[in-house]
Parts: C-alpha cells; structure tokens; sequence
C-alpha cells in the first residue's frame, strides 16, 4: 500500500511540475515549482522502485497518469482542448499501463518450457 501511496504522490508531483511549467512562462516565479515538483518526483519514483515495484510497472503507471491528469489539469487551469482524439489517446496509455500491470503478475514462460 505505501509504494502505491508514494507512486501516487510521484505522479502528482510531476503533474504539478509540468502544469507549473506552463504558468512559469508568463511568470518565472513558478520556476520554483517546476524544479520542486520535479526533484520530489523523481525521488519519490526511486523510493517506489526500493521497494520492489517492477520499473516497467511503475514508470508505466507514473506515466499514464500523468498524462490523464495533466491533459485534465491543462484543460482546466489553461482552457486547452480535450478533443476527441486526446480522449482516445489517454484511454489507449491507461489500458496499455493496464495491461502491462497484468502482464507483470505472471511468470514469463521459459523458451524450453514453450514447445
């Protein structure tokens, strides 16, 4: 539960990063937190891989994530587009995240094992 908690906290960090980014253009302050948000993102994603996340799991659900919510974010906070094929796209990375996440639960099946 707690590297879940921590990968959830990685992934907010780097969604706040990357919306303060585009606020940091028309205001430099927000530099701050684009630095900030990106250095606890980071080290909250290698506390998650310590704790025995598969990489591929954890990068993939950092990754899907922050993807669905900064679309989402940036709609909100900077009224940019959520056309349909945005919408399609963030289903797509969150099922792809899905099914690696799956994937990852089972044993890879040995070549000798195959035939």
């Amino acid at each position: 539960m707690t590297r879940w908690l921590l990968l959830l906290a990685a992934v907010l960090s780097e969604v706040a990063a990357t919306l303060s980014l585009k606020a940091a253009l028309d205001e430099p302050a927000w530099y701050v937190l684009v630095v900030t948000g990106y250095g606890a993102a980071f080290t909250l994603l290698a506390a998650v891989l310590r704790r025995g996340t598969p990489v591929g799991v954890a990068y993939g659900v950092w990754a899907a994530l922050g993807v669905m919510l900064t679309a989402l974010g940036a709609a909100v906070l900077f009224g940019e587009q959520l056309s349909p094929a945005v919408l399609a796209g963030i289903v797509l990375v969150v099922a792809g995240v899905l099914c690696v996440e799956i994937g990852s639960h089972r044993p890879a099946q040995r070549p000798e094992e195959a035939g």
